[in-house]
Parts: C-alpha cells; sequence; structure tokens
C-alpha cells in the first residue's frame, strides 16, 4: 500500500525545504551537545564496568595474596624446624628471621630507590609537549 500524496505547490514545497534547512542548521548546536553527553554516558558506563571488572580481580588478588601470606608463614616453620635438626630451635630460629630481615632490607632499599627516581609525581614529559603546543598553536617558537 502506499500513502496518498497531498499536492503541494512549489512555493509551499521550497518554503518548507527553507524551514527545514534552517532548522536543521539551528539544531545543530543542540545535536552536538546531544552527541557530547552520549558520548559521556558511553564513557561513563564503560569506566563502570571497567572498575566493577577491576575490583573483582583486585579482591581475588588480595585473597591470593592472604593465601600466600599464610603459605609462607607454614613454609619458614616448616625451614626453622627442618634447621633444627641440626641446630637447637632457638638458634635455627635466629638463623631464619636474620635471613628475613636482610631480604626485607634489600626489598625495603629497592623501593626506596625506585621511589625517588618516580618523585616528583607530576608528568613533567607531558606539560612541556602540552606547552610546545601552545606554542606551536600561538606561533612562537621556543
Amino acid at each position: 500500500m502506499t500513502t496518498p500524496r497531498t499536492p503541494t505547490s512549489p512555493a509551499v514545497a521550497a518554503s518548507a525545504e527553507r524551514r527545514g534547512l534552517f532548522a536543521l542548521i539551528a539544531d545543530v548546536p543542540k545535536l552536538i551537545g546531544d552527541l557530547v553527553r552520549a558520548e559521556i554516558a558511553s564513557l561513563k558506563a564503560e569506566i563502570a564496568e571497567k572498575a566493577k571488572a577491576a575490583g573483582i580481580g583486585i579482591g581475588l588478588l588480595v585473597g591470593a595474596g592472604v593465601f600466600a601470606f599464610f603459605a609462607a608463614l607454614v613454609l619458614i616453620a616448616a625451614a626453622v624446624l627442618a634447621l633444627a635438626l641440626v641446630l637447637p630451635v632457638w638458634a635455627s630460629a635466629l638463623i631464619i628471621g636474620v635471613v628475613l630481615l636482610t631480604i626485607a632490607g634489600i626489598i625495603a632499599a629497592v623501593g626506596v630507590r625506585a621511589l625517588k627516581r618516580g618523585m616528583p609525581p607530576t608528568p613533567t614529559d607531558t606539560l612541556e609537549s602540552v606547552q610546545e603546543d601552545v606554542r606551536a598553536v600561538r606561533g612562537l617558537r621556543k
């Protein structure tokens, strides 16, 4: 089935076309605003989804870390008991404790060195790049 067309004169059709074009031009800011709002909503939804997945992953990693911590405690106790077969129990516990403190000290020293390398946390390379872009837009040179 076809819909019947209403007869229109060329003047009415041109007027409707002009109003349509002007209406479209007038709607451009609204359409751009709607597009920006839709993109922001899409961005929020995507970030929320990724944050939820990351939260679940972090929770599972924390759980794994707890079990690894207890496993390390059991292995340390086993090392003390194994060393106690050849030394007194207090001496084996002392030796294992000193070894663990030495490992902790080495890890702390490496961490402090990495922390100093990361300071200050300001993204200096990015800031410099942005300033260079601003100078290029203004037509200035360094």
